[in-house]
């Protein structure tokens, strides 16, 4: 029976596996909704057993699914590495690199130079940047296959995922409002945040926000947050005096209004940036991209 599964079949079982919705499966895979539904069926048929439960409201994996997409995603993910990585190898480097961040300053000071690095030793390649924007999970542009590479601050440990090369390394400053009382310090400490609101963007990995604003200080006080939906909306917030933001000197700097000053944060470490991706679609583009990156800034050390 296997050699007659067709490679579409796995593909539209594994999409559908992880949107668990046959409008969006079929959005990613350019198909109909009924295409899919057919697909699905001849692999069911197949198998000889039922592989996703569905009502008119909601798609989720049988049992016997989870256990398909458990043994055949990792195969289908090396398949899919080891095609594009000979089709590089017979025709060189070529097409789109995405990269994508929900901040610009996350690229650091010498991307542009990173990016002509890269693109003189790989014409037949271009970068294409994305703004990701704090709206939904910044990995799932990985996972979903829109991006390649992300441009994220740290730290990450997310086992998925391949740090790269470091592209920025900074102080941490607060950003407060010239009328706040903090505004006039040389200095504060994390301890100095407790009864002022700190900005929360949710959909940024818990280790991350932990890292700018830990949910408890070392005096042992809670700090409270309002979630954001936008990077931009922080610096709005911060004038009004409605918030504080512990954040870097790029962020104050880019984002710049003259009802904001910054204020250093003495403990807490420098706060770095670098290149990620998921280890498990690495390709020859991404390998040769953060060759470049790290060659580069070699040159110029961050934080340098």
């Amino acid at each position: 029976m296997w050699p007659t599964v067709e490679l579409r079949e796995i593909r539209v079982f594994l999409t559908l596996a992880e949107e668990l919705h046959f409008g969006r499966t079929a959005d990613r895979l350019d198909l109909t909704p009924s295409r899919v539904s057919q697909t699905l069926q001849t692999l069911e048929a197949r198998v000889g057993g039922q592989l996703f439960a569905r009502t008119s409201r909601r798609v989720r994996l049988t049992p016997l699914g989870e256990a398909l997409q458990s043994r055949m995603a990792p195969v289908y993910a090396r398949m899919e590495r080891a095609f594009v990585e000979t089709r590089e190898e017979a025709t060189g480097l070529a097409g789109p690199l995405r990269i994508g961040s929900y901040s610009p300053i996350n690229y650091g000071a010498h991307f542009l130079e990173i990016v002509r690095t890269f693109a003189e030793r790989h014409p037949g390649c271009r970068v294409l940047t994305t703004d990701t924007g704090l709206g939904s999970d910044q990995f799932d542009w990985l996972r979903h296959g829109e991006l390649d590479m992300l441009a994220m601050r740290l730290p990450l440990s997310d086992p998925e995922l391949t740090v790269g090369p470091v592209l920025s390394r900074e102080p941490r400053l607060l950003a407060v409002a010239v009328s706040h009382p903090l505004a006039t310090h040389d200095s504060v400490c994390v301890n100095d945040l407790v009864g002022y609101r700190v900005p929360e963007a949710p959909m940024l990995p818990l280790e991350l926000r932990e890292a700018f604003a830990p949910s408890v200080t070392p005096s042992g006080h809670r700090l409270e947050r309002v979630a954001l939906r936008t990077v931009e909306e922080a610096m709005v917030r911060v004038a009004t005096g409605e918030i504080v933001h512990p954040t870097v000197r790029s962020f104050v700097e880019h984002y710049q209004s003259p009802g904001v000053v910054g204020v250093p944060i003495r403990d807490l470490p420098p706060s770095e940036t670098a290149l990620v991706w998921l280890t498990a679609r690495e390709s020859g583009k991404i390998r040769t991209f953060a060759r470049a990156a790290a060659d580069v800034l070699a040159r110029h050390p961050p934080g340098s």
